[in-house]
């Protein structure tokens, strides 16, 4: 991550600097040449957060819009895959071996998160693991490029994307990084952990101790950070992730959740045919889900820490591989 000498004093405020708003849209080059929208930005985060228009003009001078952005965030969504084919595509022996390495890798790291923040080493280890291959796939694409092309030109979700580009800008400015030297995904995902930028304002740590906080190449701090946003969005230190169950009767599907949110309790389950494998409390709620399995469906309980999982994906088949190949992980280490 390149630090930048003076960015403080480049983003200082320039008082009066914004006061004809035409001379900003005129003063915009390159891609977003006479932009309103971009113009209008800059008028934004100069009188709400205290930054040189001047500077911002110039940011904006280099950022370049890009149609593979848009390509790929329109693309038709592919049909959800059954529970059997999606699993293999995370669940392989490759990342799990390569996750056993880098566990050993920041074993120190990694037992000291688990220690403050009470996140098991193997769950912070799957989620970098899910997310990036462990660093291997992280994003080619410049993060003001990816953000401001969908902030400015993909109208579906641009009041989303520009509340991104703004968190991003502040992240910039407050880690004193050059926005432009930044990578991501196309939709502005950065680091190790794939946090976007409002996640990384919220969430992400300087767990090292050095001043800055760097999810992109410093694996301590992406280690924290993981362990933060778990902690913060009510990971409980030794309790389960999910049950299977056991089901019979004709209500059985009356159980299932809707969506991921927990909308029933183990004994309104119970109720409908459901039977936990786990000894469970009645008035534990939990999200209730069937899955195609490779040997017919299963049928789970996901608890508290199951929900936590989904904070960071809201997606069931997201979060059984996430918790799946963190059980993988404390197996092969073991064995290894």
């Amino acid at each position: 991550m390149q630090v930048v000498r003076g960015w403080a004093a480049r983003y200082a405020p320039l008082v009066g600097l914004m006061g004809i708003f035409g001379s900003v849209q005129e003063s915009l080059a390159g891609d977003y040449d006479g932009s309103p929208q971009v113009a209008q930005f800059v008028s934004e985060m100069t009188r709400d957060y205290g930054f040189a228009g001047e500077q911002l003009i110039d940011v904006f001078r280099d950022v370049q819009r890009k149609q593979a952005i848009l390509d790929a965030i329109s693309r038709p969504a592919e049909r959800v895959k059954p529970w059997k084919d999606y699993r293999p595509m995370f669940l392989t022996d490759a990342r799990v071996a390569r996750g056993v390495d880098f566990w050993r890798q920041h074993e120190a790291a990694l037992a000291r998160a688990e220690q403050e923040y009470g996140v098991p080493a193997q769950v912070i280890v799957s989620i970098i693991g899910v997310e990036t291959f462990f660093g291997r796939n992280t994003g080619n694409y410049r993060v003001m490029d990816a953000l401001s092309t969908l902030a400015f030109d993909y109208p579906p979700r641009a009041d989303f994307f520009r509340k991104e580009l703004r968190e991003f800008l502040l992240l910039s400015r407050d880690q004193q990084v050059d926005p432009l030297t930044l990578k991501g995904s196309y939709a502005g995902a950065m680091g190790l952990p794939q946090f976007m930028p409002s996640s990384f304002r919220a969430y992400a740590v300087d767990f090292d101790g050095d001043g800055h906080i760097n999810i992109w190449n410093d694996p301590d701090d992406a280690i924290g950070s993981v362990a933060s946003y778990f902690q913060r969005h009510g990971w409980v230190a030794g309790q389960p992730v999910v049950s299977r169950a056991d089901v019979r009767g004709d209500r059985v599907d009356e159980g299932l959740s809707p969506g991921i949110d927990p909308v029933k309790n183990v004994g309104e389950l119970r109720a409908l045919g459901w039977a936990s494998h786990d000894a469970l409390r009645d008035d534990m709620p939990v999200t209730a889900f069937r899955l195609d399995g490779d040997k017919g469906p299963e049928y789970w309980m996901g608890l508290k820490n199951f929900y936590a999982i989904t904070r960071y994906n809201r997606s069931v088949m997201y979060a059984m591989a996430v918790h799946q190949l963190s059980e993988m992980l404390v197996q092969a280490r073991d064995v290894k």
